[in-house]
């Protein structure tokens, strides 16, 4: 598994992809940034609405997930090389967990770096509030990066076909339709920063944190026997 871990990492590692990864990560430090040196600081409820949730859980997250993640298998289908992966030894699971990792060893230090430093900004040092984000972000990317690279075996418009489920779903849906939040990822992303801080983010309308965390372990498990079941059963070219 690790040669395969090693060299996913490479493949996602290019220059270009990472800078505009950099700059996505930057966005909402930087609109962070702004907004507390502003005369008039928004309440936590109006930040959570619009940065936390709009911008880090429904939008940075898994567009640097999108980016990352439908490539850990989409590049070996576009080079023909997957065939290679599937002729080793290791069982099918394996490939699919080195995949998994290097996608979120990649993308992890934009997304949970920008969480941090972004709540790190607006709650004025308040760790408590401060690990709540980062570690509800970095569930996020986690849940968003198994989910893609299952969509990244599943079809070669992975990273159209992840856009359109960004936008429509995790954007416009589950922002403006509140009885959506319990079928998306950002809803449960949310709901583990309200379940890890409650003192800061009090919202009867989230999941409970104990429902969050069974739910989100069984999206895992799910899209990751997907995955598995779907890399064992292709037609590889």
């Amino acid at each position: 598994m690790h040669p395969i871990f090693v060299l996913t990492i490479r493949q996602l590692s290019g220059r270009m992809r990472l800078s505009i990864m950099a700059v996505l990560a930057l966005l909402p430090v930087l609109f962070t940034a702004l907004v507390v040196r502003g005369e008039t600081a928004p309440f936590v409820q109006e930040f959570e609405a619009i940065v936390l949730s709009a911008m880090l859980a429904g939008a940075i997250a898994p567009l640097i997930a999108v980016a990352i993640a439908s490539g850990a298998f989409g590049t070996e289908v576009d080079d023909r090389t997957l065939a290679n992966l599937t002729l080793t030894p290791l069982p099918r699971w394996k490939i699919v967990m080195g995949k998994l990792l290097a996608s979120v060893v990649v993308a992890g230090p934009f997304a949970v770096g920008s969480a941090f430093l972004t709540s790190f900004l607006a709650f004025n040092r308040d760790m408590t509030a401060v690990l709540a984000v980062t570690v509800a972000s970095f569930v996020g990317l986690l849940l968003y990066c198994v989910v893609f690279v299952w969509l990244g075996l599943v079809t070669k418009q992975a990273i159209g076909v992840g856009l359109l489920y960004i936008v429509l779903w995790e954007g416009f849906f589950s922002g403006f339709v509140s009885g959506i939040r319990v079928g998306s990822i950002r809803g449960y992303a949310i709901a583990w920063m309200h379940g890890l801080d409650p003192r800061r983010f009090v919202d009867d309308a989230h999941v409970g944190l104990i429902p969050t965390i069974v739910v989100s372990a069984a999206v895992m498990a799910v899209f990751f026997w997907m995955s598995t079941r779907r890399l064992r059963r292709m037609d590889v070219p």
